[in-house]
C-alpha cells in the first residue's frame, strides 16, 4: 500500500495550539537536555508564554501543521534575548519539533525545522531587529546543523551551565545578523 505523501504548512500560533504546543515542549522536558525546565507544564502555565508571541512585531511563534490532519508538527519563536532596553533589536530563536515528526518516518515532513526558521526569519524580515541567538545544549548535531544552515555562526561554549538528569550541560552560543 502507498503511503499519500502530507504537506506542512506554517502559520502564526493562536490559542487554540496551546495544548499541543505544550505536549511538544514538555516531551524535552522530560526526555532530553534541550530545554533546562525539569519540571512539566500545564497549559494554563504555558498561556503567559503563547501570549508574549503575538503575530505581530519581533516576538513571533509559528507552527507548522500537516495540512490534511492539522496535527501540529513543531513550532519556532523569536523571543526578547534579555529584558533591558538595550537588548529591544536582539531576539533570541528556538525551534521545537514534535518526537515522530523529526524523524523522518512520516513522507512530507523532513524539515519541520526548515520550514519553521524559513517562516520565522521571513516573519521578522520587516521588523526592527538587528540580531538573532540561539543557545544550544551540547551535544546536539541536528540543531546545530539546521543554525548554520540559515546562518547562524558559533561564538562561544558556556560550559556546564546548566544541571539537568544527575550532570552538567555545555551550552554553545550562536548569532546571526537580521
Amino acid at each position: 500500500m502507498a503511503s499519500e505523501r502530507s504537506e506542512v504548512q506554517v502559520r502564526p500560533g493562536a490559542e487554540r495550539d496551546l495544548e499541543a504546543l505544550t505536549e511538544i515542549y514538555n516531551h524535552y522536558v522530560r526526555e532530553t537536555a534541550i530545554t533546562f525546565d525539569t519540571a512539566i507544564f500545564t497549559p494554563e502555565e504555558r498561556r503567559p508564554w503563547l501570549l508574549s508571541h503575538p503575530e505581530d512585531g519581533p516576538h513571533r511563534l509559528m507552527v507548522a501543521t500537516d495540512t490534511a490532519s492539522q496535527e501540529i508538527l513543531g513550532y519556532a519563536t523569536s523571543s526578547p534575548y534579555r529584558p533591558k532596553p538595550a537588548y529591544a533589536t536582539s531576539v533570541e530563536t528556538s525551534v521545537y519539533v514534535a518526537p515522530d515528526s523529526r524523524r523522518g518516518g512520516t513522507p512530507g515532513r523532513r524539515g519541520v525545522g526548515t520550514l519553521l526558521y524559513d517562516a520565522l526569519f521571513g516573519a521578522l524580515a520587516g521588523e526592527d531587529v538587528h540580531r538573532a541567538y540561539a543557545g544550544i545544549a551540547q551535544p546536539n548535531e541536528a540543531s546545530t546543523r539546521l543554525h548554520a544552515r540559515f546562518g547562524f555562526r558559533y561564538v562561544g561554549t558556556y560550559r556546564e551551565a546548566g544541571r539537568k538528569f544527575g550532570r552538567y550541560w555545555d551550552v554553545a552560543w550562536y548569532e546571526k545578523g537580521l
